[in-house]
């Protein structure tokens, strides 16, 4: 299915149904296909899960050369909402897709139930981030740099776990359009900060990140939650993961997940939780 925000057609898949809405948003270089290992979540505990790929990602159209802020991105993700009927949902994100998540939650709290934060922060790249994630998109979107010894590099620090966990993301960066995510780089280099506004988001939050993630760091994370009201300070670990544990380590992650749907999944515990 495709939803459109204005010249956008942003690519989802809906499993549909009459449960809690739950929209995922991706990682950078994945694509909704990332949260396969969530759908379980759909039976255990009758949530509708909706997944959708971010611009320069999946099946998503965006035109070619045009600029994008995550908040761009966090009015794709209302413009889903919009096309599957949805008023309100929690929100997950992992890496990218929790930058996106907590926009979505600054821009239009009344349609947030709940936010899921998966290996991801709230701060700016630093400038030490800037250069490496530039030098890396530089090489990506050069046609003439072999592709595959940058993938093989990259795979480790941002997937984790082991080469099988890899490799079904390595064929997919090896058979796709490699210059698509030149907007998409410029975006996440030049993120903005919003550690200063979290305060504004009071509705219930789930921290979680992989203890060997390299990129959402302890620091990082422990910082976002303790200025998330609906976090109450804490940080979920997922054991012996890296940066994408919920695909490398779906069931200590479902089994998080699952603890705080049932507690936060509704309108309903939102309230309760506020009261």
């Amino acid at each position: 299915m495709f939803a459109s925000n204005a010249d956008v057609q942003i690519h989802y898949t809906d499993t549909g149904g009459d449960g809690t809405p739950v929209v995922f948003a991706h990682g950078f270089f994945m694509d909704g296909s990332q949260f396969d290992p969530q759908l379980p979540l759909v039976n255990e505990g009758h949530y509708r899960i909706i997944r959708w790929d971010a611009r320069g990602h999946g099946q998503t159209e965006a035109p070619a050369g045009q600029a994008f802020t995550y908040w761009d991105l966090a009015s794709d993700c209302l413009a889903v909402m919009d096309h599957a009927g949805v008023d309100t949902a929690v929100i997950a994100g992992m890496s990218q897709g929790g930058y996106v998540a907590l926009r979505v939650a600054l821009a239009a709290p009344e349609r947030v139930q709940s936010l899921i934060l998966l290996d991801t922060a709230a701060d700016a790249s630093t400038p030490e981030e800037k250069g490496d994630y530039a030098s890396l998109f530089s090489g990506w979107c050069d046609p003439e740099v072999p592709l595959m010894p940058m993938a093989l590099q990259l795979a480790p620090r941002l997937i984790g776990g082991t080469e099988a966990d890899q490799i079904p993301w390595i064929n997919k960066w090896l058979n796709s359009d490699r210059l698509r995510i030149r907007e998409a780089g410029d975006n996440l280099i030049n993120r903005d900060s919003i550690l200063d506004r979290l305060d504004e988001i009071t509705c219930p939050a789930l921290v979680l990140r992989g203890d060997h993630d390299p990129t959402s760091t302890a620091q990082k994370s422990a910082d976002m939650a303790s200025r998330l009201v609906g976090a109450r300070g804490l940080v979920t670990t997922v054991a012996d993961a890296g940066h994408a544990a919920n695909w490398t380590h779906p069931k200590p992650t479902n089994a998080a997940l699952s603890e705080f749907l049932f507690l936060f999944g509704t309108a309903t515990a939102r309230r309760r939780a506020a009261a």
